[in-house]
């Protein structure tokens, strides 16, 4: 089975500065900065000891395993796809300790089953992509403005619809209606994620262009 793969385009904005910051905010700037600059696996292992550090922060943990299923994505092998998507799932598991019925953490979580979908659809497919479709509607439940959860579960939509034969600029209006969400949404806490935007735009651009 064919899938559209959710990628990430990084907004980060370093908010504190100056002497008062503690410890935990300049871990995660530095964290947030180091994978923007490309070096995505280095912010891992910082994300690794901030989470370490930190035992009561989810978002540490959250970036960890956002980051090692986001690259899974772009491995082949099938060895190195596993090792990657297993410490996703270990510090996906821990974040969800910290903060459960997260929507952000179901996300990734959809994001982690979508990658052994996108490596081997006759395989996995069957077996991972009703999880998928009920981890997107539950996420739906817990935060229908969450423009994140809204084009993730487009996303996934749509790459049904494709593998069915379906044309995907049927969901050109819900696009539409998605992006608006990131003009409203607002962070709940500090270093709240805020990616999204520019790539949802890329996506309607790429389905819905006459």
């Amino acid at each position: 089975m064919q899938t559209i793969v959710f990628t990430l385009a990084l907004m980060i904005s370093v908010v504190f500065t100056g002497s008062g910051q503690t410890q935990y905010q300049k871990g995660m700037e530095k964290a947030l900065t180091t994978w923007q600059s490309g070096k995505a696996l280095e912010a891992s292992n910082i994300f690794e000891r901030i989470a370490t550090a930190e035992a009561d922060q989810w978002l540490p943990a959250y970036y960890v395993a956002l980051i090692n299923t986001i690259e899974s994505f772009q491995q082949p092998e099938l060895e190195k796809r596993k090792a990657m998507l297993n410490k996703a799932q270990e510090y996906l598991n821990l974040a969800k300790g910290i903060s459960p019925n997260n929507p952000e953490l179901l996300l990734v979580e959809a994001q982690w089953y979508t990658s052994w979908v996108a490596f081997d659809g006759e395989k996995y497919g069957m077996q991972y992509a009703p999880k998928v479709a009920a981890i997107y509607q539950q996420a739906g439940q817990l935060a229908p403005e969450n423009p994140r959860v809204a084009f993730g579960k487009l996303e996934w939509d749509m790459g049904t619809a494709r593998f069915f034969g379906q044309d995907p600029t049927e969901f050109c209006e819900a696009l539409q209606k998605a992006i608006l969400l990131y003009d409203d949404f607002e962070a709940t806490e500090e270093f709240y994620p805020q990616h999204g935007k520019d790539y949802g735009l890329e996506v309607i651009e790429r389905t819905c262009k006459q």
